[in-house]
Parts: structure tokens; sequence; C-alpha cells
């Protein structure tokens, strides 16, 4: 069963995860301005547009 001549590779792979928390917190606070500015334009469209129709 065993063959002396058989050789088998074994491939390891190292995977590190890196956490840059201020990359983190940079990207946080980037799409926090798009939902706070969309909110403000939905809030702008019905509180002063919508009601002139």
């Amino acid at each position: 069963m065993d063959d002396p001549t058989k050789s088998v590779d074994i491939e390891k792979k190292s995977i590190e995860k890196r956490m840059d928390s201020g990359m983190v917190a940079s990207t946080f606070i980037k799409y926090a301005a798009y939902v706070v500015i969309f909110f403000g334009f939905l809030y702008f469209l019905i509180r002063y547009v919508l009601p002139m129709f």
C-alpha cells in the first residue's frame, strides 16, 4: 500500500488578517457622512419641495 517512491507535497497557507483601525474608522466616517447627506436631502425634499405641489 505505501509506496516509498511516492512523495506528497503539502502546501500550507498562512493567512494573516490585518486590520488597520484608522482605515476602518475613516471608511465608517465617510459612509456615515453619505447617509447623513442622503437623509438630509430627503428631509429637504419632503419639507420644502413636496408641499409646493
